[in-house]
C-alpha cells in the first residue's frame, strides 16, 4: 500500500484490514524515524511475540535469528539464513490459526528489516500469511519491488464533500464547503481535522467561512490544543514532590489526591524553615 502523502488514509486502511481479519491473528509493527540505523529492530518489532517458536525452527535459523535479536552471541548472521528463520517462525504460528502481518509507516523501518520482510513476501505460497506493508513514497522502491501494490490518492472532490459534511454538524454553506475542499485537496486528514478548529459562526452563510490560507497551520494547532488539554506528565505528578507536612493537591492520575500527596512525612527543618 503506497501513499503519496501523510494524511492520505494509509494507518485507516490498515486498522479496516485488522478489523476485517476476523479468526485471524494480528502481529503488527511501524517504522520509527529514529530508529532506522538500529538493524533489525522493525523485525524485533514484529517477530518479538512469537519467540516461543524459536525452538521450533532448524538449528541453523534459529541460531541466525537469536543472534540478530542478540538473544545469543555470535558474528554477524547470514541475511539469507535470517529471512529463512522469520518464514519459518511464521509459518509456524499460522499452523494454529491465520496470520495477517501489518507494517505501517515501512519507510521508516531499517534497512536490514525492510528487505527481510520482502524476502518473506516473495516467498509466501500455500502459508496461511498475509503480510501487508504501508509505505510513504518516494521510499522502499528498492526493497518492495515486484510486490503487488495499491496506491492510496486523495479524494476526489465528491467523496470531499461527503466526507466533510458528515463531520461538520448542521448545514454547511456551499461556499464554505466549496472552499475548504479545494484547500484541502483531497487529503483525508485535514478534511476530518479542519473542522474542529473552526467555530460555529464560521460554517454560517454569509460570514466569508473560515480563514483556510494557512491549512497546515490551523491543522498544527488543532493538535496543539488536544496536547494541551492532555495532564500534565508523571514527573509533574504529587509524587514527584517532597511536601514537608500533610498536603493534598490535584495529580495527573486523574483524582483529586494521590497517595503520594496524602502520605505523612516527619517534617525535617531546612535553611528555608
Amino acid at each position: 500500500m503506497r501513499a503519496a502523502e501523510a494524511g492520505i488514509g494509509k494507518t485507516a486502511l490498515l486498522e479496516h484490514a485488522r478489523a476485517g481479519a476476523a479468526g485471524c491473528r494480528i502481529a503488527r509493527a511501524a517504522g520509527i524515524e529514529s530508529e532506522m540505523e538500529l538493524a533489525f529492530g522493525g523485525l524485533h518489532q514484529l517477530c518479538a511475540p512469537f519467540l516461543d517458536h524459536l525452538p521450533h525452527l532448524p538449528a541453523p535459523q534459529r541460531e541466525a535469528l537469536g543472534t540478530a535479536f542478540r538473544l545469543s552471541a555470535g558474528p554477524p548472521p547470514d541475511r539469507f539464513l535470517v529471512g529463512l528463520a522469520v518464514l519459518s517462525l511464521l509459518a509456524d504460528v499460522a499452523d494454529k490459526e491465520p496470520l495477517v502481518c501489518l507494517v505501517d509507516d515501512a519507510q521508516w523501518l531499517d534497512r536490514v528489516s525492510a528487505q527481510t520482510l520482502a524476502f518473506v513476501a516473495r516467498r509466501l505460497l500455500a502459508e496461511r500469511i498475509g503480510l501487508v506493508f504501508a509505505v510513504r513514497e518516494p521510499s522502499l522502491e528498492d526493497e518492495l519491488a515486484g510486490l503487488p501494490e495499491l496506491e492510496v490518492g486523495r479524494l476526489s472532490d465528491g467523496d470531499a464533500r461527503a466526507l466533510l459534511d458528515s463531520v461538520v454538524p448542521g448545514r454547511l454553506d456551499a461556499r464554505v464547503r466549496d472552499r475548504i475542499v479545494a484547500e484541502t485537496q483531497g487529503n483525508p486528514l485535514a478534511l476530518l481535522e479542519l473542522p474542529q478548529g473552526l467555530t460555529p459562526r464560521s460554517w454560517r452563510a454569509g460570514s466569508g467561512g473560515p480563514d483556510t490560507g494557512s491549512l497546515a497551520g490551523q491543522i498544527e494547532q488543532s493538535f496543539l490544543r488536544r496536547v494541551r488539554s492532555l495532564p500534565p506528565r508523571p514527573s509533574d505528578c504529587c509524587s514527584s514532590r517532597r511536601p514537608s507536612r500533610w498536603a493534598t493537591w490535584p495529580c495527573w492520575h486523574g483524582r483529586r489526591t494521590c497517595w503520594a500527596s496524602t502520605r505523612p512525612r516527619r517534617h525535617r527543618p531546612s535553611r528555608l524553615d
